[in-house]
């Protein structure tokens, strides 16, 4: 019996035996990772935020004739700066001022009708003081004066009618502004209305067309209240940025029900001739967000399914913290939300870290792979 027990408690002694070597051969715990921080800080952040633009021009006209014939004079040089009020286009002109002249010779036609109904009705007014002409005769008399004004007035309405066709012959700048290159050449026969001359566009100031979302009127709104100059920027398509703030001119009456869009115009001097209609643009606005706001290294960020983390110390443990990006300003990167001022982050060695790890301040750099001990 004792034998057995003995044979029994043999294998119970060497398997207790390998046990305590295996838990003795485990590695230690591993050292602190060497991590470098930087303070979070609160620092002057001015951003902006970017629209693609249109650059148009505020006052521009299209120059049609109003009256039909041919083109018989063109007074400018495609592309030129025209003052306003200056001859551009004159069309065949003769039958014009022929019905000019005709309109003026029925006026004072007219005219003499009534100066002569005049005195025959003063004349038969004053025969019949005397009843020397019969009552009807001087009603007559009275008509006839009355028909003689009508017809001057509308001798008169014709005068004015041929003097506006004759004006419209000569086709002249309603502003001072750049003239594109000419649609019609000599002897082109024009049509009123229809026969699209030229065009003409005023280049200071000039406006940049913008289409935003509806989420954003009310704050452009309050853009259009205050006129602040640093508010608008801009950017042209060569890569340089325009020297002149601007200001809202106008926001459209509706939001586009197809899009939930809406379109807003600044206005821009353009005293350089810089901005040409039709150019493209970027125009940087100012984020209502600009001002003091927490920033730190852009380095210490780390995004993980599309959502941003830092590591923050505190005092030997490394926390993972999930946070709110803004924009980046230079090599920093503004927090919205996840860090405080005066936190420290971690901006190097966090490659290795977990939420809860343990650091150590040090050069990641030269630290190497941890080695287990022997």
């Amino acid at each position: 019996m004792k034998a057995k027990n003995i044979l029994f408690l043999v294998p119970a002694a060497v398997l207790l035996s390998v046990s305590c070597n295996q838990k003795n051969a485990l590695p230690p715990p591993l050292p602190p990772t060497p991590v470098n921080v930087a303070e979070a800080k609160v620092a002057d952040a001015v951003y902006y935020d970017q629209f693609q633009g249109t650059v148009v021009a505020i006052n521009t006209v299209e120059l049609r004739s109003e009256v039909s014939g041919f083109i018989t004079g063109i007074f400018f040089k495609d592309g030129d700066l025209v003052p306003k009020g200056k001859e551009l286009y004159e069309v065949d002109r003769r039958k014009y001022e022929a019905a000019y002249q005709q309109a003026e010779a029925n006026l004072q036609s007219a005219n003499a009708n009534l100066v002569k109904a005049q005195k025959d009705i003063d004349r038969y007014n004053m025969l019949l003081q005397n009843d020397a002409v019969a009552r009807q005769t001087v009603d007559q008399a009275q008509a006839a004066f009355e028909t003689a004004k009508a017809q001057v007035s509308v001798a008169k309405a014709g005068v004015l009618s041929a003097k506006t066709d004759l004006s419209y012959s000569l086709i002249t700048a309603p502003f001072s502004g750049r003239i594109g290159i000419s649609q019609v050449k000599l002897g082109t026969q024009v049509s009123p209305g229809t026969t699209l001359l030229n065009t003409i566009s005023a280049e200071n100031p000039m406006g940049v067309d913008v289409v935003i979302d509806e989420q954003d009127i009310d704050r452009f709104y309050r853009f259009q209240k205050s006129g602040t100059d640093s508010t608008f920027k801009l950017n042209l398509s060569d890569g340089t940025t325009y020297s002149r703030p601007g200001k809202i001119l106008a926001i459209d009456r509706g939001v586009a029900s197809g899009t939930g869009t809406i379109k807003v115009r600044i206005q821009f001097p353009n005293d350089g001739n810089v901005l040409k209609d039709g150019m493209s643009c970027v125009l940087n606005v100012l984020n209502s967000q600009s001002g003091q706001r927490v920033q730190i290294p852009y380095k210490a960020i780390t995004e993980q399914m599309g959502e941003f983390f830092v590591f923050v110390s505190q005092d030997t443990i490394a926390k993972q913290r999930k946070v709110k990006l803004g924009p980046r300003i230079g090599s920093n990167v503004v927090v919205v939300s996840g860090v405080e001022a005066g936190d420290k982050v971690i901006t190097e060695g966090f490659q290795r870290l977990r939420d809860g790890g343990k650091i150590t301040l040090g050069n990641p750099a030269q630290q190497g792979p941890a080695k287990a001990a022997k």
